[in-house]
């Protein structure tokens, strides 16, 4: 039996007006995520790849095409029901880690599963700090972790709800090499362990050979790679 699509795009445009002309961002991309996969999508800078995860996760409109996450077509959803879908289907991580810098690394982790109104989310939360290492800085707010801890932080945060899909967009962007090394290796871990479906946008193609499936951005067009 074939895997269930998590993801499926068809004939994905994305235009922005630049002084009174069209500019085309995506050219109509199209392609399927099963259950399972892991997809980097590779590119240069600027060649829309960011752009793309922000339409899978329905963040932003396209000019024409559709995008189905687990069956939902996402243009028939409004905002609320979109932000629905993603706090049951989505966990993010960001270059930038997206942190909320008020509440404590527990308190950033339990959010998500507060909003999903998980049971025991301040046990799951502690459960997955200690999981990604961090069972000593609960109480540590993002300014006094380094880039590292950080990011840490949210993988726990993505992971911690179950999604059934990952987005990370070039999650080692802000990091140095080794730091970098030690994230990659603790997200490809988890996301085994879970069977997550994964989508990562990098530019390091070392990274982007982890995974099974390989899509190359290029000038807003999308191809597979191998």
């Amino acid at each position: 039996m074939a895997a269930e699509r998590v993801v499926e795009v068809s004939g994905l445009l994305k235009q922005v007006d630049n002084g009174g002309e069209a500019l085309t961002i995506l050219h109509e991309i199209s392609f399927a995520v099963s259950a399972g996969q892991t997809v980097a999508i590779v590119g240069a800078s600027g060649s829309g790849k960011s752009t793309l995860l922000g339409l899978l996760a329905g963040l932003d409109q396209p000019s024409a095409g559709s995008v189905r996450l687990a069956g939902e077509n996402l243009a028939a959803l409004d905002e609320d029901a979109r932000a629905r879908l993603r706090g049951r289907l989505l966990g993010f991580v960001f270059q930038s880690f997206q942190l909320l810098p008020s509440l404590t690394a527990l308190e950033n982790v339990m959010l998500p599963l507060e909003l999903a109104a998980q049971p025991e989310a301040r046990a799951q939360a502690v459960h997955w700090l200690e999981r990604v290492g961090l069972a000593h800085r609960l109480g540590h707010y993002p300014k006094h972790l380094s880039g590292g801890e950080q990011q840490r932080v949210a993988l726990a945060r993505a992971f911690a709800p179950a999604p059934r899909l990952v987005l990370a967009d070039e999650p080692t962007g802000n990091l140095d090499a080794a730091t970098g090394h030690q994230i990659i290796e603790l997200m490809f871990a988890i996301n085994a362990e879970r069977g997550t479906t994964l989508i990562l946008v990098t530019h390091d193609e070392e990274i982007a050979a982890r995974c099974g499936r390989r899509l190359r951005m290029q000038a807003g067009r999308l191809e597979e790679i191998g």
